[in-house]
């Protein structure tokens, strides 16, 4: 399988980002996460979406360890430090599925906190429900699971729509503007947009050869692409999470189009026991906005604050 390895140059000197890289070998690919923290703490395992990379976490890292945390931050196939297959045909939902659950088992993560976000949620979830002993919560930010009668936003018909047109991406040439997408979506006027666009763009070459995972993720939506989307396991797990059996914390940013404050407090209405709550004046990525926020919200319903 031909792939891009993106050279250790382009991660220097991010800001916010001291963290050593460890890498695993899957399906021939070396893949990319960060390991902080006592490796006999309880684990908070931070997952990312589209199109970003374990960057997106650096504002939650710290507060999680200081609250004990053992912090695992993984790279999917295709991003971050990760190897990057070059066939689009080779992304679908499935397979980053399998990566993360790789990294489960061969670091033999347990009492793991999981936090998900964007696709985060198909396949951060989907983990928590295959291996619910492994898991002792369940953080929901901005993100969905595929089901009958799931009304897609607006917002999210309009990505689909933009990300997949044939004669855009022609125009680019395959070249998907990770950096700009992810600096654009910023709710907060004190957001520094140049330096989110450089560290999203870090992962990536010129061109369109080493972006094949960024261009693939919209395209994989069920309700457009039900198979590689991996719409009946989303099912599934929607229906699973309804009774979890463990503290679930839904936390959503209030200024998402894409994912709405109103859906997130409808589907934690639809879990046992969950709790609610928004994070004023944060977009889509509420990790990048607002992290460190997120993580006082979840220590204080879990009990650790």
């Amino acid at each position: 399988m031909d792939f891009v390895r993106t050279p250790d140059s382009h991660f220097e000197n991010l800001p916010d980002w001291p963290y050593a890289p460890h890498y695993l070998e899957w399906e021939g690919l070396r893949v990319h996460h960060i390991d902080e923290g006592p490796k006999d703490a309880p684990v908070a395992l931070l997952t990312h979406g589209e199109p970003t990379w374990a960057y997106l976490s650096r504002k939650m890292i710290q507060p999680l360890l200081d609250l004990g945390f053992r912090v695992i931050a993984p790279d999917l196939a295709g991003f971050g430090r990760s190897d990057k297959p070059v066939d689009d045909a080779w992304y679908v939902t499935e397979r980053h599925c399998e990566r993360l659950r790789h990294l489960i088992e061969t670091l033999d993560l347990t009492d793991i906190t999981v936090f998900v976000q964007d696709w985060g949620g198909p396949t951060g979830l989907r983990q928590a429900v295959d291996m619910p002993e492994r898991f002792a919560r369940i953080v929901i930010m901005n993100t969905w699971l595929h089901h009958e009668g799931y009304e897609y936003s607006p917002g999210i018909t309009f990505w689909r729509d933009t990300a997949c047109n044939p004669l855009w991406l022609r125009a680019l040439d395959g070249f998907f503007p990770a950096g700009a997408i992810v600096a654009l979506s910023a709710q907060r006027p004190d957001a520094d947009f140049d330096a989110i666009k450089a560290a999203y763009e870090a992962p990536y070459m010129e061109g369109g050869e080493s972006r094949a995972g960024v261009r693939r993720f919209p395209w994989c939506i069920p309700n457009w692409e039900y198979e590689a989307g991996n719409g009946k396991d989303q099912e599934r797990c929607f229906e699973a999470l309804k009774t979890p059996g463990k503290p679930v914390h839904v936390i959503f940013g209030d200024s998402d189009g894409v994912f709405t404050a109103e859906w997130g407090k409808q589907w934690a209405s639809m879990i046992e026991g969950a709790t609610f709550d928004t994070i004023p004046k944060a977009g889509h990525f509420v990790q990048e906005e607002a992290g460190d926020e997120v993580i006082a919200i979840f220590a204080k319903r879990a009990g650790l604050a």
